[in-house]
């Protein structure tokens, strides 16, 4: 249900730095990889992937590296590398330093506690984040020249993250991160919590419950500080809480993290959620700027707000330029639309923000052309280049998530600027400056047969990208590569082309058919790209021998607003159609598909899409279906947390437009149901509330459709765990393969399921 629904996305541009976390991959995946790192070289001798399968143990074992970030030189690069072991069931954590140059990765340190690790200012020495006693966490100085010569530079009581760093001089560094804040403004600290003698919650507002959590009188705020610096060691000074008093909360829940506030030697900018209205009916957001002339004092003021009257929706990605005296952000235009176009702030000058209405009048909303009309695309950050002339956007381009560069200095009234694409196939998940002095950018991305690729930019020459490393060498330690990956466009319902990213086997050959796996994404308004996933992954399915097909109907995003937009009041409607023709042009125009042996799966959204599928025509041509997370009666959704997705994507509350609300409920049409499904629902999705799989359940059962139910007490939305996520995809696999001809997976009773929830099917009556 729209991106925040799909993935966790955050995007982050430091002061002096860029930095893009969002949701995954790459710049030019074709060049050559010069680069053999230790710790992904290592795992892949281990599990000697390259003589065998990509499977779902090796998608989950394989090392998951972090973006990384350079060092002001330009010679060394720091980031995390996780891996899981389906042999000891524990997972290692590393801090490594790459040499850019050579290649070569150095461990850090392998503390599973550390991480978060980022440069103190020009040196060789890093900070990074570690748990202590109690619930706290410490502050830790390393070296990068002397391996286990650390130093706590300081210790917080309680949990924190989102580290950001800005050198006011050489001895002094302002820093900034996030965490919980009781109520009194103090950081949270789940170990103080006195013992309660009931279990009881009593609440006057909703929300009661977002994602997977009940809502609790902690709220995130941003705390400031200074690191000083004496005899070579860096010492935590007091640290002040920005948002005390204030009634604001940042970053805004669930997901925002640093892409929701920025640090300059000036102060501080964020965005939160306007304090006046409920968070479950309304996306509205204000950006704050808040002026620090002392980082060593208490704020000497409340944080300044800009409001700008068009613009009323959600905001995000705010930043400062290198200097810290301008600022950028991203605001949607309409309130209680997660999906709308993202529109570009740019503050020219942040010294005229002031709490009044005049301050509106800083604020610039950038327009971008091309061809002459105006740029349909929404971007998902914004940063600027390190010189502070261009702006830096990451923008879902018709299957890739693409970084582009606008020239601030094309026009001096922030009109008829043009989008210049940086990079190709692939998706982005991080962006830095490569070194002090150079304007060229350090790219973190994956793709979907590589899950980590750091690559060189020089932003005045698009299209050429420098390989620096690539974690499965372009997918060769995975046994995948990109000549399986294809696209395809057909028809849509209306005067439009629908594109669709096809996955083939590694082993994929003209002469013979495969079964066809109809992948559908959630959403609704989000969209199947270049990306790498651990979740859902297109290769897993492609390697037990499925040609996969993950096919963006109307509402993805990638392809104008237009699209995106026309789901609303539609979610069975035009997206249905667009399936419908989709799979119609499979079946006329790819010989290697055999339609005859069909299945499609999805979650979220698109787990709606598979009820929908099972009470229309197109529900028979499948063999089997997936349904994971989804929707089985519309007005269910009113138990939903956000309650503002619903009534702008069904015409208003479920009072004033019932007939729309039931128009494109599945369960109306349970009478034609009759497709083998399995329902897959988890215990924590306070999104989709398991009630929804299991009345799907009961259906099935009751109507004797052959059937299964999987649920996962300690997961949410999405199945996270390296075990679970085992289970879920044995399970899944063997459930499809059954249907289609193919060999099971493995065998289910060796990943720990009980016994009595194997092969106890009861008939249905």
């Amino acid at each position: 249900m729209a991106l925040s629904r799909l993935g966790y996305i955050s995007i982050v541009f430091g002061s002096c730095v860029v930095v893009l976390l969002y949701f995954s991959v790459q710049s030019n995946p074709r060049y050559e990889s010069p680069v053999t790192t230790e710790d992904a070289s290592s795992w892949s001798s281990e599990m000697n992937t390259q003589a065998g399968k990509f499977t779902p143990e090796v998608l989950l074992s394989a090392p998951r590296r972090s973006p990384a970030v350079p060092d002001p030189s330009g010679r060394l690069a720091v980031y995390t590398v996780s891996t899981y072991s389906f042999e000891s069931h524990a997972k290692t954590s590393e801090i490594r330093v790459l040499d850019i140059t050579t290649g070569q990765s150095t461990l850090v340190t392998n503390d599973k506690t550390a991480g978060e690790p980022t440069w103190l200012g020009d040196t060789n020495k890093l900070l990074w984040l570690k748990d202590g006693e109690r619930g706290n966490t410490e502050l830790v100085q390393g070296s990068v020249d002397k391996v286990g010569d650390t130093h706590v530079a300081g210790t917080l009581p309680g949990s924190i993250g989102n580290v950001k760093l800005k050198a006011l001089d050489s001895a002094r560094i302002a820093i900034a991160f996030t965490g919980k804040a009781c109520p009194n403004g103090t950081l949270y600290n789940k170990e103080d919590e006195t013992k309660s003698y009931t279990t009881a919650r009593l609440y006057d507002r909703t929300m009661v419950r977002h994602w997977d959590e009940y809502e609790t009188p902690q709220k995130n705020s941003i705390w400031y500080g200074v690191l000083e610096k004496h005899n070579g060691r860096w010492t935590l000074q007091r640290h002040w809480n920005a948002l005390e008093s204030t009634g604001l909360e940042s970053p805004i829940p669930t997901f925002g993290g640093k892409d929701h506030f920025d640090l300059s030697s000036n102060g501080l900018i964020f965005v939160a959620k306007d304090p006046v209205l409920n968070p479950a009916f309304n996306t509205k957001c204000n950006f704050y700027y808040l002026p620090i002339s002392d980082f060593f004092q208490a704020p000497a003021s409340k944080p300044l707000k800009l409001e700008l009257e068009a613009l009323q929706g959600a905001a995000s990605s705010p930043v400062f330029s290198p200097h810290g005296e301008s600022a950028a952000f991203l605001q949607m235009e309409k309130n209680g639309y997660e999906s709308d176009k993202n529109r570009i702030v740019h503050i020219p000058s942040l010294g005229g923000v002031q709490e009044s209405s005049e301050s509106s009048a800083m604020a610039k909303v950038v327009t971008i052309e091309e061809q002459g009309m105006e740029w349909d695309r929404s971007p998902s950050s914004v940063g600027f280049s390190p010189d502070g002339q261009m702006l830096l956007l990451v923008v879902e381009d018709r299957g890739d998530d693409v970084l582009f560069r606008i020239d601030l200095a094309a026009s001096s009234d922030e009109t008829g600027k043009h989008p210049h694409a940086l990079t190709g196939p692939g998706a982005i998940s991080d962006v830095q400056p490569f070194k002090m002095g150079s304007n060229e950018l350090f790219i973190s991305s994956t793709n979907l047969v590589d899950n980590s690729i750091y690559t060189i930019v020089d932003p005045a020459q698009a299209g050429e990208a420098r390989v620096v490393s690539s974690n499965s060498r372009n997918g060769a330690s995975f046994g995948l590569s990109d000549e399986q990956v294809s696209d395809i466009w057909f028809e849509g319902a209306g005067a439009y082309r629908v594109h669709a990213l096809v996955v083939k086997p590694s082993n994929f050959s003209e002469d013979q058919t495969y079964p066809l796996a109809y992948m559908i994404h959630g959403g609704p308004q989000s969209s199947w790209t270049r990306s790498w996933s651990t979740r859902w992954n297109p290769a897993v399915f492609a390697e037990q021998g499925y040609v996969v097909i993950c096919p963006n109907p109307t509402g993805s995003t990638g392809y104008g607003q237009a699209l995106v937009d026309a789901i609303t009041e539609s979610w069975g409607g035009l997206p249905y159609e667009d399936l419908v023709n989709g799979f119609e042009y499979i079946k006329e125009h790819l010989p290697y598909v055999d339609t005859d042996r069909a299945v499609a799966l999805g979650a979220s959204y698109g787990g709606y899409m598979m009820n929908w599928f099972q009470g229309h025509p197109l529900g028979r041509v499948f063999k089997a279906l997936v349904c994971h997370d989804g929707v089985f009666s519309m007005t269910n959704q009113i138990s939903s947390d956000e309650q503002y997705f619903p009534n702008h994507d069904l015409g208003g509350p479920y009072w004033k437009n019932r007939e729309t609300w039931e128009k494109w409920s599945p369960a109306r049409f349970t009478g034609n149901w009759s497709t083998p499904m399995l329902v897959i629902h988890n215990e924590l999705d306070y999104r989709l509330p398991i009630s929804e799989g299991l009345a799907m359940f009961n259906v099935l059962q009751e109507r004797g459709i052959e059937s299964r139910f999987l649920t996962f007490s300690d997961e949410n939305h999405w199945v996270l765990k390296e075990e679970n996520s085992l289970v879920w995809h044995t399970v899944v696999l063997n459930w499809i393969n059954k249907f289609v001809g193919l060999s099971p997976y493995r065998d289910e009773g060796d990943l720990g399921i009980p016994e009595w929830a194997v092969d106890t099917a009861i008939p249905a009556r």
